[in-house]
């Protein structure tokens, strides 16, 4: 097999496609009708922060040099007009499908009105709430040569306005449309009808109390948004100053070359001409839209109707064995528990670092944080756990991408309540989900840990699909205390045996597994993996998967996101099948499983398949050794694997077409999944 032949998908396009999936669950309509705005909210959250990351390396590459396209095997210009084409296309579709929502909504009592839809009644309420509420906030920009043109803000929702009168020059205006403004008013009801109209129309309906002073025969208003490059250079050293250095690259984030700037395909070209010399911008940058851009506020959208147009709610089922009035840590002493997320509660692993605060016999607390919710019940755990005299230590990550401010405002709270706060490690992200406690027991350490493939999030928990670990086997627990000593010193090494530790060894311990199972299938032995993971884009991996393949290894891979990885090629990958699954939750979990000769190895990993997880972060795999737990996590696979309602094949052609088989058995895998856990947990 040659190498540079080797059939690799570019992974922003591949991102792209993996994009269209979530507007495939926007126009399914199966899916109820609120549920299916949000999923358009997510499209668009998606695409800003895919321009705001991915477009903006990919423009700085494309200046860098004219040895770029060779250097990286590919050219970022051509690239840049194939995502182009490619998003414009899916706007376009985007809007439709807009069309279409709207419409049905309508069909069920529910109207979103515009401006020049409101009648006399609604109107007058309209003007009052707008005079009481949005006015004192609204401060109009009046364009003149004089002054510079103002700096758009990042994800901000703008007004571009021509104020005009015959005989006379047009005047120009900019509005920012505030942020603490809830995007949506419920108008009063009507004989049972249900009105919802947005701030932005609101505001158009009110042009004339804003622009009273001046005379004029029309005033034309389009949207538009300013996606900006989010990355910053920082010294990679970490140091007493590093948060001060952070919090100020944050600040001229906001301040980053435009990417993008989606715009109302209505707007006249002559005002979007005056946009584009004042940004500089280049015409990959332009995306026309519909009139309301900043489409991510649509994730609140109100439900005004019946509640069947929102996915029903599922209770979280128990984990067997495990109870909130009783202690945790003297179960787990006994054997391991799996928790499934979202369909078992986070509150187990709250549950668990609550109790460790107040045990006499806990003396200590490690604990990664990667990404926290709002109101972090695990940092008033841990709080309590220091005020308890527990020396808690946590590793807080600031550079996790768009919760660095966040992240920060945890970590100074933290300090204040005398919790040792580290803030990462020099050249490494710390993308991993562990936690030790230590506690002393017959006047020795005992270790009992949770190991997660998601984060310490309870609200992330609610929708994203993860596996929790709790475990005391020593075989985990003792390399986790090494692991989080080296953590500590930031001495980092491999040498583990049980445990999968990026940068230093994940890359090799899973080729030596691949290669066990290249080993079996060349003696004739059943071999086969299967990989489940977020995205699958680094090269090296790719080719070795491919060299399974034609070693006769059968190959699964389920992949919600990107994949380079191109399926079902002659002479590369005939043995790989390749699936997506999106529904109601976020597919979340990683997961290797490989036949290993009939005695199945089954791990869970913080770490997606990519360059960037394998060699530039802190990630922490660990196998599962209970059987029972084994059982469960292949059943929980193999259910997915069976899916035939929200299972997108990945192949060759790029078509998110949904995988479709002859039986006449329905599998929906998240629905599936929650019945299994609740027969078998429920006993």
């Amino acid at each position: 097999m040659s190498d540079n032949k080797a059939p690799l998908l570019n992974r922003e396009i591949s991102w792209l496609y993996f994009n269209n999936r979530v507007l495939q669950e926007a126009a399914d309509k199966t899916v109820p009708l609120i549920e299916r705005i949000r999923f358009l909210a997510i499209f668009s959250s998606n695409l800003d922060e895919f321009y705001r990351v991915r477009v903006a390396t990919l423009n700085r590459l494309a200046d860098i040099s004219s040895r770029t396209k060779e250097e990286l095997g590919y050219n970022p210009k051509r690239i840049l007009k194939e995502i182009k084409r490619i998003v414009v296309k899916h706007e376009q579709k985007f809007n439709t499908l807009y069309t279409e929502i709207i419409t049905e909504l309508a069909e069920n009592r529910i109207f979103i009105l515009n401006e020049k839809q409101l009648n006399v009644s609604r109107g007058a309420f309209v003007r009052d709430f707008f005079r009481e509420k949005i006015l004192s906030a609204i401060v109009p920009l009046i364009l003149t040569e004089k002054l510079p043109f103002p700096e758009l803000k990042e994800q901000y929702l703008y007004f571009f306005i021509r104020i005009s009168k015959v005989g006379s020059k047009s005047k120009y205006a900019l509005i920012e449309v505030p942020k603490s403004l809830n995007r949506f008013l419920v108008l009063p009801d009507t004989n049972a009808l249900k009105f919802i109209i947005l701030i932005d129309d609101i505001i158009r309906y009110n042009l004339e109390d804003i622009f009273f002073s001046f005379e004029y025969d029309q005033i034309e208003c389009y949207g538009i948004q300013v996606t900006r490059d989010a990355e910053f250079e920082l010294d990679n050293k970490v140091s007493d100053k590093f948060v001060e250095a952070l919090s100020k690259s944050l600040q001229k984030r906001k301040k980053g070359k435009p990417m993008r700037l989606l715009y109302d395909s209505e707007m006249p070209q002559d005002m979007l001409d005056i946009i584009i010399r004042q940004l500089n911008l280049k015409a990959e940058s332009l995306i026309p839209g519909n009139r309301y851009q900043n489409f991510r506020d649509f994730i609140k959208f109100p439900n005004v109707g019946r509640s069947d147009l929102e996915y029903e709610t599922l209770p979280s089922l128990p984990v067997f064995g495990l109870s909130y009035n009783s202690g945790i840590i003297e179960r787990v002493k006994k054997r391991d528990f799996l928790v499934n997320l979202p369909y078992q509660s986070f509150d187990y692993i709250i549950h668990f670092l609550r109790e460790a605060a107040i045990d006499p016999k806990v003396t200590e607390i490690q604990i990664t944080l990667y990404r926290l919710a709002e109101n972090s019940k695990i940092i008033n755990a841990l709080i309590n756990a220091s005020r308890n005299g527990k020396r808690v230590y946590c590793l807080v990550e600031l550079q996790a991408r768009f919760d660095e401010e966040a992240n920060i405002f945890w970590a100074r709270r933290l300090e204040e309540e005398g919790v040792n706060v580290s803030y990462g490690i020099p050249d490494y992200k710390v993308h991993s989900k562990i936690c030790l406690v230590t506690r002393i027991e017959k006047g020795q350490k005992v270790y009992y840990a949770t190991l997660s493939t998601g984060n310490f999030n309870e609200s992330s928990a609610k929708v994203y699909g993860d596996h929790s670990l709790f475990t005391a086997n020593k075989k985990i627990t003792l390399e986790l205390s090494q692991l989080f000593k080296a953590i500590e010193s930031n001495k980092l090494s491999g040498g583990y045996k049980n445990l999968i530790v990026s940068p230093f060894e994940t890359r090799d311990k899973f080729f030596k597994l691949i290669d066990a199972e290249i080993a079996n299938a060349k003696k004739g032995k059943l071999a086969y993996m299967i990989l489940k993971m977020n995205s699958l884009d680094d090269e090296r991996t790719i080719l070795k998967l491919y060299e399974a393949s034609n070693a006769s290894v059968k190959i699964k891979l389920i992949i919600r996101g990107m994949c380079s990885l191109v399926p079902k090629v002659k002479g590369f990958s005939e043995n790989i099948e390749v699936i997506s699954i999106l529904d109601r939750f976020l597919e979340h979990a990683r997961i290797w499983v490989f036949g290993n000769g009939g005695m199945e190895k089954v791990y869970l990993l913080s770490a997606d398949l990519m360059t960037r997880n394998l060699d530039r972060r802190i990630e922490v795999g660990f196998p599962v050794y209970d059987e029972e737990i084994k059982e469960e996590i292949r059943d929980i696979i193999d259910i997915q694997l069976s899916d035939n309602t929200k299972a997108r094949e990945i192949n060759s052609l790029n078509n998110n077409r949904y995988k479709r088989n002859r039986s006449k058995l329905k599998v929906r895998s998240q629905q599936d999944t929650y019945k299994y856990l609740k027969a078998k947990h429920s006993h």
